[in-house]
């Protein structure tokens, strides 16, 4: 049960009310920001809410346990505090969310309706709509060490401990055919494949300082094409610099082969799999209590 200020419930409980909802926002940046679907701004706890920044949001669904509470909220792209390339460059993402149900005549009389995070965000050329996800959605989550056939470790980090000075490469693009496949200079004498999964850091033109993960590596008569996992924010064009890591598909078969470093590798992959679980003895098996992995 969630407690209502006596004044509020006093307003609610009046033929007529004077209460509009109000979204505070703080990117993981730490830059703040206030909006509200009532007609002027308001300002409460320092934070201006802006006004007529054509905020819509869905009715909220709460429920008992553990299951996440959603809401979505669509605006358009009128507000000047949002901008279309700071949603393609991730600025919202995972952005802390607080929605307040305020009476807009007085607002001290106000209710915090929902904390959570921004979830998915999916943008037009005018326009944007953005999943509110409740504080429940962390235990969903994967934390801690999580033991699979793959190695959890990240490419380069302490635990894998791969050198990416002598794994990292320099390019330019050659030609773009859209925001995120082009062809490419300077990655000459590299197999196809090598920057799959790989991270692509843009050192030059209208996305630097941008990463994104190599989705496609290609080379085809002596073509290289890389393709990007998704879009860039901004334009692809010829000239644009670029730097990229070696890719891994976190295989006990490339950490050894490629990489050469199969000590630190972090995954099992000896782990029996479900078909040892519905496995039965066979007569005409080698049932010598051997390996099963030589």
């Amino acid at each position: 049960m969630k407690p209502i200020p006596t004044a509020m419930q006093a307003a609610l409980d009046g033929r007529a009310t004077t209460h509009a909802r109000c979204w505070k926002v703080q990117r993981r940046d730490g830059q703040q920001f206030g909006f509200t679907d009532h007609d002027r701004a308001l300002t409460f706890a320092g934070v201006t809410f802006e006004a007529a920044t054509g905020f819509t949001a869905t009715s909220i669904e709460s429920s008992l346990g553990l299951a996440v509470d959603n809401l979505d909220v669509e605006g358009a792209l009128s507000s000047t505090s949002i901008q279309e390339d700071d949603i393609a460059r991730g600025l919202w993402d995972d952005a802390s969310v607080e929605v307040w149900l305020v009476d807009w005549t007085a607002p001290e009389n106000r209710l915090l309706l929902r904390k959570g995070n921004i979830g998915e965000i999916s943008r037009g050329p005018s326009s944007f709509l953005a999943e509110l996800r409740g504080l429940s959605h962390r235990l969903g989550q994967t934390y801690g060490r999580q033991f699979d056939r793959t190695c959890g470790w990240e490419l380069g980090d302490g635990k894998c401990q791969v050198a990416l000075a002598g794994w990292t490469f320099s390019g330019v693009v050659a030609m773009a055919f859209d925001f995120r496949s082009f062809t490419v200079t300077g990655l000459d004498g590299n197999g196809a494949g090598l920057f799959r999964r790989g991270l692509l850091t843009w050192t030059g033109g209208a996305n630097a300082g941008l990463q994104m993960e190599v989705k496609r590596h290609l080379n085809e008569a002596g073509a290289i094409t890389l393709e990007l996992a998704l879009p860039m924010a901004d334009v692809i064009e010829a000239g644009d610099a670029f730097t990229v890591q070696a890719g891994c598909d976190k295989t006990w078969t490339t950490c050894r082969e490629r990489f050469a470093n199969g000590d630190n590798f972090g995954g099992f992959p000896h782990m029996p799999g479900n078909e040892i679980v519905i496995g039965y003895a066979d007569k005409d098996d080698l049932n010598d209590g051997g390996s099963l992995f030589q």
